[in-house]
């Protein structure tokens, strides 16, 4: 089964997909991720891309769908992909699109992790993750146990992004809206939309998402 996960920054599409990547043997596919191996990797298509960067340009689409097709056709998976961070647009969308029609495989369902703004800001400008193990905590919903001690590790490095202020979010969040949200209009007129309340607590969303995919034919389709 192949998925997306849409939602605006902070609305949790990471943790949810590593839930995802340990339960069923799924596989995510994160941009981010992708291109980072890729310029470590010496290959050809490595070296322009750390080229590309290196001179703080964009990586082109083309060259972020040749990395996902390479996932595809060379990673072994029993569960599907999860697409982390791409499509991020319409163009981009028809990309995969055409990619997964000429690789054998099909989309089966787009889930839209909807949230308020405002709660989402909340949430966001109050997280906080522990620098060595990547436990993330929230001032007010997930405390720490003990002052300044990781409950899960025991370490004291915690680190706080400094774009998740409210200021900097609501950037994001516009950005967003203004490239991302289309997708969302994209997809459900193709009946692969589903939505889920991503404010949820994180054993809710996953449950969500796991009724979503309960619900889902497997064949491209949403089961009625």
């Amino acid at each position: 089964m192949n998925i997306i996960l849409l939602g605006p920054p902070g609305a949790g599409k990471g943790t949810q997909a590593r839930r995802l990547v340990e339960e069923r043997d799924m596989v995510q596919l994160s941009t981010g991720d992708m291109l980072r191996a890729a310029r470590k990797s010496g290959t050809e298509m490595g070296n322009k891309v750390a080229a590309i960067m290196d001179a703080g340009a964009l990586v082109t689409d083309e060259i972020v769908i040749g990395l996902i097709e390479e996932q595809l056709t060379n990673t072994r998976t029993t569960g599907g992909f999860i697409f982390d961070g791409f499509p991020r647009t319409l163009a981009q969308a028809d990309a995969l699109g055409d990619l997964l029609a000429q690789v054998g495989q099909r989309l089966d369902v787009v889930i839209e992790m909807a949230v308020d703004d405002d709660a989402l800001v909340q949430r966001i400008s109050g997280r906080f993750t522990c620098g060595d193990c990547g436990e993330v905590y929230h001032d007010d919903t997930k405390p720490l146990k003990s002052p300044d001690v990781c409950d899960k590790c025991g370490a004291s490095n915690f680190v706080r992004r400094a774009d998740d202020n409210e200021e900097l979010l609501r950037v994001r969040l516009l950005e967003y809206y203004k490239k991302t949200s289309p997708l969302i209009g994209y997809y459900y007129a193709k009946g692969l939309l589903r939505t889920i309340d991503g404010l949820g607590s994180m054993d809710g969303v996953a449950g969500a998402i796991r009724e979503v995919l309960a619900s889902t034919d497997g064949a491209g389709s949403i089961a009625s």
